[in-house]
């Protein structure tokens, strides 16, 4: 792994939530799982889903690691990179 940014601690602790705040903004409920931006706290649905909002959070911001909120996972992806970690 050549990746820093995976290395790096968090400015935040990610939320754990179950609705992606970005969709329900939009009246869509229609995300597959959630992944929360380490920078901010910003969380946003995956790539999986039709709004992919973690990404462009990405996009928007440059804010480079995610890390999964769902229940029992932990791992975190770097835009940046593209590395998992």
């Amino acid at each position: 792994m050549s990746c820093t940014h995976l290395t790096e601690p968090g400015a935040v602790e990610p939320v754990t939530t179950d609705e992606c705040p970005d969709c329900v903004a939009i009246g869509d409920a229609d995300w597959v799982h959630l992944r929360a931006c380490l920078s901010c706290g910003h969380v946003g649905c995956c790539d999986s889903s039709p709004n992919q909002h973690a990404t462009k959070h990405f996009e928007s911001t440059g804010h480079p690691v995610i890390r999964s909120v769902q229940p029992g996972e932990a791992w975190r992806w770097c835009y940046v990179d593209e590395e998992i970690g």
